[in-house]
Parts: structure tokens; C-alpha cells; sequence
């Protein structure tokens, strides 16, 4: 490396700073909620052979698809890349995540010189689906709403009026759709102007080298951790629910990672063939990509490294990921691949549990691992209509030296929660319930599992709803000891009942009428236990009881931990029992 450390430093700083600063003008300028505020998207820059040079702190899934989304449009692309251009694509067998997430890239020439690319992604509402916003039972992908394959939006800086035409044509929200498409377009050219900015400060030969040297040293540090895994095959299973119209159909995935030296291998033979719905994975934009996080997530978590790694392309190079063509996580055109996200959550899941043994360390016990992902629909009075996304907590497992965190998107998302404000200014909807489970209790452990969240959804006009979920069957897994977690459910409380009954959901709906005043209730899992629970220390158990996390009996069954009537600690009739039980096994 002929390029000193200050300014490598230097230039990594101001790529990551880049990326950031598209994605806050993206979520920022955008109109819909599920950007504006959930923050369901990523940015990043990517050089001329697609690899990725930096990527903005958003959901991991957005921006490690991205190079997928490059290779589908170069293979696409009919016409040669210009200054001025923005291209769109989403097409799910042409490296996209999903077909509601659109890329929007601008490429980056420096001089007259193609260097590379400046690219989001973002989930769009609606895009002309079966079923607004959101889709789950559907024949093919052709259902799923528009297929936009390497389309310049603007050629040469010139805007393409019809392909804009066309795109509010065919949305049922469609000046949202051209709206957020146009926030989209801001933050790339700001990318695209910035990174022209890096290479006028330092020369192209300057950032390109410090470029390559930290894909390098992110490459070398995962590798470094990797290698220091006991070679040999690691195993795990888990079950989906169904796949949204064959009900009580439980669809097998099976993990196993292969460390190999510094190299590992994520094969899934053996998970589930593909499925006649829309609950399928695209391999280039979403299988490949959640395996990535896994290993990044175990191996380079940010928060206990003891030195920063610079997420990029480095850490994809030692990841071989292995599906066989026709099953859920690798399905062959036309097959539908909207509803993917619950089975890539599920699969990072089995990965860091068939690793646990050999990364007791960094392991967790078995978290959510699926997805609430909801769309709300109706039409105004004028006849135009309204769509909502909304994407609801989860959990996380217990973890080796503290409680799962509870309400919290997990494992491969970062989504924020939906303001309940925001709801009541816009929709006509309101939020009755918004809170952390009460009716189960579980996850018992040294650290317990995280709780879900339980929030109920009133439509004032009546609509439809699509719901994307699972874990409705499997529970989270407890880890070390720990006990399991909780699976979720979902309600429908009719507004003719009186009583208020609520009626039992699958977890996966599609097009559901809501008649005015119809309620929609949402528990999501619980996360399981870590470690044994008898090891939990006894006032920690006391603070679970007076927070209302837990009952006294179940503190006693589960803990071994007695608490009497005055809601106080009886430290005598605690130990007893705790060497009661311990006798007992």
C-alpha cells in the first residue's frame, strides 16, 4: 500500500459520511411514511465494477442489495451509461431485493471517466400490485405490481415524461410513488456530487487506491475472524407457518454453515422447494445479502469490535452462499417473491444458532425473526385512494451478558416504528393499543428473551389489509438453558360483535375487508431465554416482577425465585428452591 494511513483514514471517513448524509436527504425529503419515518431504505457508492465502497446505516438488506441491482442493470441495459442519467430498476430475477424496493442510480464520471455509482433503494407503497401495498397470495411475479428493468427515468439529464407518465398511471398513490421517487433522485445526485467532490480533492488515483485497500482490510479482519473458528459443519432447522394459502403446510429450512479456514459457506439444501405464492426469496437481492449480515453480525459487530471495520464489498468475499435452484430462498421466473423477508430472518436465525457452540460469545438465543408487515387500504370520498405500511416490532433473543431487548426490530431489519401521531393527521385510522405483551409469559433465562409488542389497529371508513408474518407455530428457541420465547398471533375484532370477540388470523392475510370500526391486533413473539435461569440473579427477578414483566408464580416456577404478597424478596425460600430444582434435574 503506497497511500499513508492518515488519509486512508481520511477517505474512508468522508465515503461513510456520504452515505449518511444521501440517506438523510432521502428519508427527510420523501413523503410516505414507510420512508419518511420508518426509514425502510439504504444509500451507498459503488465503484465501476459494482463493488461496494460504503453504505449509509440504514436497514442491511436495502443496501447489500444493491450490488446485486448494478450486475441486473448492466445485463439489462441497452443503451451505454451518460452523464445526466438516472436509471430504476427492481426487477426480483435481475438482482433486486424485492419488487417494491426501487434502486434508483446515478452514475459518476470524473473527468470524462466512468468511475462508479452513487444508488438507493427505497420501499415504495404501492406500485400497482393485486392488492394494495402489499402482497402475499399471488400466481407470479407478474402480479406483483410494475417490473421496471434498467428504465432511464432521465437520459442524458433529460426526464422521460413517459416513463413518469407511466409510473403515476399505474400506482394507486401515484404522485407518492413519483414524490418519493424524486427524494430518491436528490440523494443519489448528491452522492453522485460529492463523490466527484472526493476525487477532485485527492485524484482519482488517490480515492481509488484507498478504496481498494479498504474493501481489503474489511476483507482481511472478517477473514481473520472466520479463521479462528474450529473447522466443520454446523447445523440448524427451523419451520415457517405456511406459505399463505396452503394453511397448516409447515415449510422446513435447513442451515448449514461450512468453515473452511478463513472462508464459511451458508448451504440450504434441504429448506423448503418453491411455494405457488408470493413467499419466496430472490437469491441475488435477498438470499445472498442475509447471509452477509449474519456473518457481519456475529464476527464484525460495531459496538464490540475493538477496532472500526468499514462496512463494504470486503466483507461479502469469504461468504459462499449455496441454494438450489427451484426452493424457497433460490425460485425460478416467473415465481412470485414479494412476501421474502420473514424466511431470510428466520435463516440468520438458524445461522447464529447451528454457530453457537463455537460463538458462545456473540450468540444470541432465539429472537422474532420474522416480519409484521402490514398494509391498510381504503378510498377518500373523491375516490382516490389512501395506503399505509406499517412495519411492527419484534424481539430479540437473551444474549451472553444482557436481556434481549424488547419491542425492537431485529436481525437483518432497522426499520423505526411508525409514529401513532402521524397516523391519526393523515388516515383515517386510529391506534388503541400500544404496548409490550401482557398474555404470555416466557423466555425465561441468566438473560430473559426480549418482549413483542401487542398494538391494535381501528379503521374508522372500513378498506382492506394485507399482513405479511410469521412464527405463529415455532416458537424462539432458548439457548444454554434458557427457556423458549412466545410465538406471535393476530386478532380481528369484528365491529358488529358487541362482546368484542376476537376472531384467530393465520398469520399471513391477504386482502381482508375491514368494515368501519374493524380492528386488527398484532402480538409479535417473544424472544427466548439465554443461559439458565437459576443463575439470574434473584433481584433482577424482583425488578421483572414490580416492572410487570412477569407474574410472581411464574417467577417461582420459572426462577426459583419466591416473592411474597408484600411484593419483597424472600431470600431463605429462594435458595431452598432453587436446590430444590437443581436436585430435581
Amino acid at each position: 500500500m503506497s497511500i499513508d494511513p492518515v488519509t486512508l483514514q481520511v477517505i474512508g471517513g468522508a465515503l461513510h459520511t456520504i452515505a449518511k448524509e444521501m440517506a438523510y436527504v432521502l428519508y427527510r425529503m420523501s413523503f410516505s411514511s414507510i420512508i419518511r419515518e420508518s426509514e425502510d431504505l439504504g444509500a451507498g457508492l459503488f465503484n465501476r465494477d459494482f463493488a461496494t465502497l460504503c453504505e449509509s446505516d440504514n436497514t442491511p438488506l436495502h443496501i447489500g442489495s444493491i450490488p446485486g441491482y448494478l450486475r441486473g442493470i448492466d445485463a439489462s441495459m441497452t443503451t451505454p451509461w451518460r452523464e445526466g442519467d438516472v436509471v430504476i430498476h427492481n426487477h426480483p430475477y435481475f438482482g433486486a431485493s424485492h419488487s417494491p424496493d426501487i434502486a434508483v442510480v446515478v452514475p459518476v464520471f470524473f473527468e470524462g471517466r466512468h468511475v462508479g455509482f452513487a444508488a438507493n433503494t427505497a420501499h415504495h407503497v404501492d406500485i400497482g400490485s393485486a392488492t394494495p401495498g402489499l402482497i402475499v397470495d399471488i400466481q407470479d411475479i407478474f402480479g406483483e405490481g410494475m417490473l421496471l428493468k434498467a428504465v432511464k427515468l432521465v437520459e442524458g439529464g433529460v426526464r422521460n415524461e413517459t416513463v413518469w407518465n407511466y409510473l403515476r398511471n399505474n400506482s394507486r398513490v401515484g404522485k407518492q410513488l413519483q414524490d418519493d421517487l424524486g427524494a430518491q433522485i436528490a440523494s443519489a445526485e448528491l452522492g453522485a456530487r460529492r463523490f466527484q467532490e472526493l476525487y477532485a480533492t485527492y485524484g482519482a488515483a488517490t480515492v481509488e487506491e484507498a478504496s481498494a485497500e479498504l474493501m481489503n482490510y474489511t476483507e482481511r479482519m472478517l477473514r481473520r475472524k472466520i479463521a479462528e473458528i474450529p473447522d466443520g459443519d454446523y447445523y440448524a432447522e427451523s419451520w415457517l407457518d405456511d406459505d399463505g394459502r396452503n394453511r397448516n403446510v409447515r415449510l422446513p429450512i435447513k442451515v448449514c454453515v461450512r468453515i473452511r479456514g478463513d472462508e464459511a459457506e451458508v448451504d440450504l439444501t434441504g429448506s423448503s422447494p418453491q411455494v405457488p405464492t408470493a413467499f419466496n426469496v430472490p437469491f441475488e437481492g435477498s438470499t445472498k445479502v442475509a447471509c452477509y449480515v449474519a456473518f457481519r453480525s456475529l464476527l464484525l459487530d460495531a459496538a464490540t469490535s475493538a477496532v472500526p471495520v468499514p462496512a463494504n464489498e470486503g466483507s461479502f468475499r469469504p461468504i459462499k452462499v449455496t441454494a438450489p435452484k427451484g426452493t424457497i430462498f433460490n425460485p425460478i421466473f416467473p415465481t412470485a417473491a414479494s412476501a421474502r423477508f420473514s424466511q431470510c430472518n428466520r435463516m440468520i436465525d438458524c445461522i447464529i444458532r447451528a454457530l453457537s457452540p463455537v460463538l458462545p460469545e456473540t450468540s444470541i438465543a432465539g429472537s422474532s425473526a420474522s416480519l409484521s408487515f402490514v398494509a391498510y387500504s381504503g378510498l377518500r370520498q373523491s375516490g382516490d385512494y389512501w395506503v399505509f405500511i406499517e412495519v411492527n416490532e419484534g424481539a430479540y433473543g437473551g444474549r451472553p451478558r444482557s436481556d434481549g431487548p424488547d419491542s425492537i426490530d431485529n436481525l437483518m431489519a432497522n426499520t423505526r416504528n411508525n409514529p401513532i401521531e402521524d397516523l391519526g393527521m393523515h388516515l383515517p385510522m386510529i391506534c388503541d393499543r400500544y404496548e409490550l405483551r401482557d398474555d404470555v409469559e416466557c423466555g425465561a433465562g441468566r438473560f430473559r428473551g426480549g418482549i413483542g409488542v401487542v398494538k391494535e389497529q381501528r379503521l374508522l371508513e372500513g378498506g382492506w389489509m394485507t399482513h405479511e408474518a410469521e412464527r405463529h407455530t415455532d416458537a424462539p428457541w432458548g439457548l444454554f438453558g434458557g427457556h423458549e420465547g412466545a410465538p406471535g398471533r393476530v386478532d380481528i375484532f369484528n365491529h358488529a360483535d358487541p362482546i368484542g370477540t376476537a376472531e384467530a388470523q393465520h398469520a399471513k392475510i391477504s386482502g381482508v375487508v375491514m368494515k368501519p370500526g374493524d380492528t386488527m391486533a398484532f402480538y409479535s413473539p417473544c424472544g427466548g431465554g439465554f443461559g439458565d435461569p437459576l443463575e439470574r440473579p434473584a433481584d433482577r427477578v424482583l425488578d421483572d416482577v414490580l416492572d410487570g414483566f412477569c407474574s410472581r408464580a411464574y417467577a417461582e416456577r420459572a426462577y426459583g425465585v419466591v416473592i411474597d404478597e408484600r411484593l419483597t424478596l424472600d431470600s431463605d425460600a429462594t435458595a431452598a428452591k432453587r436446590a430444590a430444582m437443581v436436585a430435581a434435574r
